[in-house]
């Protein structure tokens, strides 16, 4: 179960100054002031303190996607902390919540994002991953994620699950741009197995105990906010996508840099462009989201405590 440990101040301090010589010098400089780290300092301060007075650092973050909001309020023990108060960014897109949630479930600590910003709101890619840069600074070591998805397979249908196997960048951006932090990670990390092969196990472990149909892909992400066109659907699945989405990645990417364990499932809300025959509207896809959610639900709890 986590705990302060030696000091959470400590080790975040230590993973945003970087553990190399030069680390407290120009290169922490240009880190801070070019602003790739800036995000995640102010969150650090707002948290830093709550982790403090709690005792402990949560084991698992869980960040929610679009029309998957809910599931924070399986959260015991619950401390509700508005993203304004985390010193993280509130969202703006319908179906994300903005808050913080931390406490216990099924006897594991917990972080619980409940909501997401995303690139195509305007914000530049240290914004949309500083929440899980600072909780990774902080020392959480697990990382589980959900988002609504369209799919690219023309073989799911709406209200799959969708276990990630691996992505395909396509956001025209990689949130590890910059100089690096290298008390977070290295400068190049490998990517063989961004989503790790035991928790996806667990994931599908815990779909058939629940009596789910989980499916196992590759999500394909975009930086939105329109929608994919058919011929783009077309090529992304000749690449090799069974689904298609906005987020996510930049999450992953960061989360694997500080070196979490880390798991994320698609809720196909919606067959992608071309597949369906009629018009795709985010309604659909907050619709779909909230009648599944009661599944994904049971498979996260289930994963979190097998964790």
């Amino acid at each position: 179960m986590g705990s302060a440990g030696p000091g959470v101040r400590e080790r975040f301090e230590a993973a945003v100054n970087g553990c190399v010589p030069h680390a407290a010098g120009i290169e922490s400089e240009r880190l801070r002031g070019e602003g790739l780290l800036a995000p995640v300092v102010e969150a650090g301060r707002k948290l830093v303190p709550v982790f403090e007075r709690l005792g402990w650092v949560p084991d698992v973050a869980v960040v929610l996607g679009s029309g998957l909001s809910g599931f924070e309020d399986h959260v015991e023990s619950a401390e509700r902390i508005p993203y304004g108060d985390a010193g993280l960014p509130s969202p703006g897109v319908a179906g994300h919540s903005g808050q913080l949630v931390l406490g216990t479930i099924r006897g594991r600590r917990v972080a619980v994002l409940a909501g997401r910003v995303h690139g195509y709101e305007g914000h530049e890619m240290p914004v949309v991953t500083a929440a899980v840069r600072t909780l990774a600074a902080c020392g959480v070591r697990d990382l589980l994620l959900s988002n609504a998805a369209g799919a690219a397979n023309p073989d799911y249908v709406p209200g799959d699950l969708m276990v990630i196997r691996d992505h395909i960048n396509f956001m025209g951006s990689n949130p590890l741009r910059g100089p690096n932090a290298e008390g977070l990670g290295p400068r190049f990390p490998d990517m063989t197995e961004p989503y790790d092969a035991g928790v996806r196990g667990l994931f599908h472990a815990a779909a058939a105990r629940n009596g789910i149909r989980m499916r196992e892909g590759v999500y394909l992400a975009l930086s939105g906010p329109s929608y994919e066109t058919p011929a783009e659907i077309r090529a992304f699945r000749i690449w090799g996508a069974d689904a298609v989405g906005m987020s996510t990645v930049p999450e992953v990417i960061v989360g694997r840099h500080a070196g979490m364990r880390v798991g994320a499932v698609s809720c196909i809300t919606n067959m992608a462009a071309g597949l369906s025959g009629g018009l795709l509207s985010h309604d659909e896809v907050k619709q779909v989201g909230a009648a599944v959610s009661r599944s994904l639900a049971a498979v996260f709890e289930d994963v979190i405590a097998a964790l």
